[in-house]
């Protein structure tokens, strides 16, 4: 992160009501998308990663949908969320508290999953590539990387230097937005009120650091990373997207690897770049 400032540190009191206020997002419809997408492109089943899986409210879909899951995620109060609705819902996700930029896994999964703006909050190119690689790394010969990101056209126009609230019984929030279209960086001061056991109210102040990314700034680091671009579409509506395009999906295939007896296999942990 170009501040310093890691992930961690950004939803370190933001996970107490992430849920809250993610309510209106609309998961399941995301999960029919990412597994229309997945079984297009072969995957079916077996081990998928969820890198940056937050509170695994996506994890936990995928699990459902037939998936064997991993999620990946560098804030540990944001795992400890994943971890009761994986008790709840008996699905047996294995979670690991790890930064994406240096994520390890025990060996290769079929297919790479990043959403909710994930990948936005790497700021630096040198880190998204290396996010790349190790994705290119720990996946099957041929397998499949998924990700969504924010457009130029959310940060630039929508958000902009706006500034969002919302107030509720549980807990309320005050988010000042700031975009730099120069450098392409998205800041946004949050001031949240969390409502405590006793009724009183806590008051948490975080800054979050987001980069936006060109299409053409994304294909070639997936190409300098060793993989195979293959297709960007609007994530609302998987067609082409639009001037107006808020989230696109960017689908890349791992590159590199033979499958077993045409040589040589994938790399597993340690070997990274």
């Amino acid at each position: 992160m170009g501040s310093g400032r890691t992930a961690a540190d950004e939803y370190a009191g933001f996970a107490a009501v992430y849920d809250l206020f993610m309510d209106n997002v609309p998961y399941k419809k995301w999960c029919g998308r990412i597994t229309e997408l997945l079984r297009e492109y072969g995957v079916k089943d077996g081990l998928v990663l969820d890198l940056g899986c937050g509170t695994g409210t996506l994890t936990e879909l995928l699990a459902g949908a037939g998936y064997d899951m991993i999620g990946v995620d560098v804030s540990e109060e944001m795992l400890e969320l994943a971890a009761e609705k994986k008790e709840a819902s008996g699905h047996d996700i294995l979670y690991l508290l790890q930064d994406m930029r240096e994520f390890e896994l025990y060996g290769t999964v079929k297919a790479v999953i990043s959403v909710c703006d994930s990948v936005n909050y790497i700021t630096e190119e040198a880190d998204l590539l290396q996010v790349f690689r190790l994705v290119n790394n720990y996946l099957d010969p041929g397998g499949i990387f998924l990700f969504d990101l924010n457009t130029v056209y959310k940060y630039e126009v929508l958000l902009g230097e706006n500034t969002i609230a919302e107030n509720r019984e549980e807990g309320s929030f005050i988010w000042e937005n700031y975009y730099d279209p120069e450098e392409k960086l998205n800041q946004y001061d949050l001031t949240l009120f969390i409502r405590q056991d006793d009724g009183l109210y806590r008051k948490c102040e975080e800054t979050h650091l987001q980069r936006a990314y060109s299409a053409e700034q994304i294909r070639h680091l997936l190409r300098e990373a060793g993989m195979e671009f293959l297709k960007i579409c609007d994530a609302d509506t998987g067609q082409e997207p639009s001037e107006t395009t808020e989230r696109i999906h960017v689908i890349a295939r791992e590159h590199g690897k033979e499958t077993e007896g045409n040589g040589r296999t994938g790399m597993i942990e340690g070997e990274a770049e």
